[in-house]
């Protein structure tokens, strides 16, 4: 998403700097910036807390801190990957704002932090009991981000994402799907028993949500606050899939599912149902312009003509 955020903040006539080790992101996402006297790239490990970029990230006046490992999958096998690359990540981002005297960090959340989120809108006070190492690092990491607040007045801004999904993403049961279909149209695989139901934001939505969020808190509407950024409706993976396989233009494709707990999981730590509630996030004058649906077959038609 960061590469989306980053065409937007150059095209409003910012300066932008943006720090990555690109073990997952695309240089080519950036490639047109590269030469622009506005834009800076410096290719660094946010887990090296004394690394050239500390004093790089004190010539800003925000950060918007989005770097982090999203395989949820990972954390259930691989616990310390998420330790180091979300929790001491995030750490080291904090110490260099704190060094460094900058105002204000946007921290990219999720909405793994709650766990199950049941039948009814997840709000943003519902207690957090997260099911995964991912959903407990980044739960941890809000707790850092809420403390440096506290203790050093560090304006904050912790946004609880639900699925972002669009061209450029590389993490996304819509991509999942693409691919397999692409080895073979005649089956599918899906991870669980297809019941699981969870809400989609396409990308341009996601983007529009947290800068639309940030100038209320540079213009002082909060200085501390954590908002869900998500959509209105949900659907269930089978349904992705049925949305996949229409665009794709197939026909008679058979499910094959795999669920990995008793109650239908796609794996342990797999939240079985999460819907946020956005109405925080509406209150600000903000709604997302797709519904899940409509950004699930946006997805694959952008996916689809990037080649994927």
């Amino acid at each position: 998403m960061w590469s989306h955020i980053v065409d937007c903040l150059m095209k409003s006539g910012c300066h932008v700097l943006v720090v990555d080790n690109l073990s997952s992101g695309s240089i080519e996402n950036i490639r047109k910036w590269l030469d622009h006297p506005r834009f800076s790239f410096l290719k660094a490990d946010l887990k090296r807390r004394h690394g050239h970029w500390n004093e790089k990230v004190g010539e800003v006046d925000a950060v918007l801190h989005l770097a982090a490992n999203p395989e949820v999958r990972v954390s259930a096998t691989e616990p310390k990957v998420h330790f180091d690359e979300n929790v001491m990540a995030t750490f080291n981002v904090l110490e260099a704002v704190r060094r460094e005297d900058i105002d204000v960090l946007v921290f990219a959340s999720t909405s793994a932090v709650y766990g199950e989120g049941g039948d009814r809108p997840v709000k943003e006070e519902h207690p957090k009991k997260p099911i995964s190492v991912y959903g407990a690092s980044k739960l941890a990491c809000e707790i850092l981000v809420e403390t440096y607040h506290r203790l050093y007045g560090l304006k904050s801004l912790i946004l609880r994402y639900a699925n972002v999904i669009g061209p450029r993403i590389r993490h996304s049961v819509v991509l999942d799907f693409i691919a397999k279909l692409r080895k073979n149209p005649c089956e599918l695989e899906i991870l669980g028993d297809g019941t699981q139901r969870r809400s989609f934001i396409y990308v341009s939505d996601a983007v529009s949500a947290t800068l639309h969020l940030l100038d209320l808190m540079l213009d002082g509407a909060f200085s501390c606050e954590a908002f869900n950024v998500g959509n209105e409706d949900w659907m269930s993976i089978r349904e992705v899939a049925d949305v996949v396989v229409d665009v794709m233009g197939l026909s008679d494709v058979r499910y094959i599912f795999k669920p990995m707990t008793p109650d239908g999981r796609g794996w342990p730590g797999d939240v079985k149902k999460i819907r946020l509630d956005i109405g925080k996030l509406k209150a600000t004058g903000w709604r997302p312009s797709l519904s899940s649906a409509e950004a699930v077959r946006k997805t694959a038609e952008a996916l689809l003509g990037e080649g994927t």
